[in-house]
C-alpha cells in the first residue's frame, strides 16, 4: 500500500470518479456515466470553491478511490466548523484492502489541519456494511438524516 497517493482530483479524473459512483446498486440507478456534461459542470463548481476538497486515491497511476470533503462554517457549537465527508467510493478490485480506512483517515487529518471542530458524514440506510466500517473508525450514529429531492 505504500504506492498510494491521495491528491486533489482533476477534470481528467472525472470518468474514473463517475464510474466508481455508478458501481453499486444505488449509484447504478442515479448516475449517468455516458453523459459527462453534468459532472463537468459540477466539477467546475467544486474546483472553484475553496471549501471543497474533491480528492482521488491513486495507485500506480490508476484512480482507485475518491471522496469529497466540505468545510462548513457555522454558528452552532460556539461557531464550530464542520467537515462533511461525502461520496466515498473505492474501486471494486480494491475493496477490503484498507483503502477506505486510508481515505477516511486522510479526511479526518485534513479536517483537523484545516481547523474543523467536527467531522460528519451520512450513509444510506441500506449500507449496513458501511455503517460498521465507519463505527470501527470511531464515528457514532448520532442523528437521523432527512432528504428532500428538488
Amino acid at each position: 500500500m505504500t504506492d498510494l497517493t491521495i491528491r486533489r482530483a482533476t477534470a481528467d479524473d472525472l470518468p474514473a470518479i463517475v464510474a466508481m459512483l455508478a458501481d453499486d446498486p444505488l449509484g447504478a440507478t442515479r448516475e449517468s456515466p455516458d453523459d459527462p456534461a453534468p459532472y463537468r459542470a459540477a466539477y467546475e463548481r467544486i474546483a472553484a470553491d475553496p471549501h471543497q476538497h474533491l480528492v482521488v486515491a491513486e495507485r500506480s497511476g490508476r484512480v482507485v478511490g475518491t471522496l469529497q470533503l466540505t468545510l462548513v462554517p457555522g454558528l452552532s457549537r460556539r461557531g464550530a466548523t464542520r467537515a462533511v465527508i461525502e461520496a466515498v467510493r473505492i474501486h471494486a478490485d480494491e475493496r477490503g484492502a484498507g483503502l477506505g480506512t486510508d481515505l477516511i483517515e486522510w479526511a479526518v487529518a485534513t479536517s483537523r489541519r484545516l481547523g474543523a471542530d467536527l467531522v460528519q458524514l451520512t450513509s444510506d440506510a441500506t449500507r449496513t456494511d458501511a455503517h460498521r466500517f465507519y463505527e470501527r473508525l470511531g464515528f457514532t450514529a448520532s442523528h437521523l438524516g432527512f432528504k428532500l429531492a428538488l
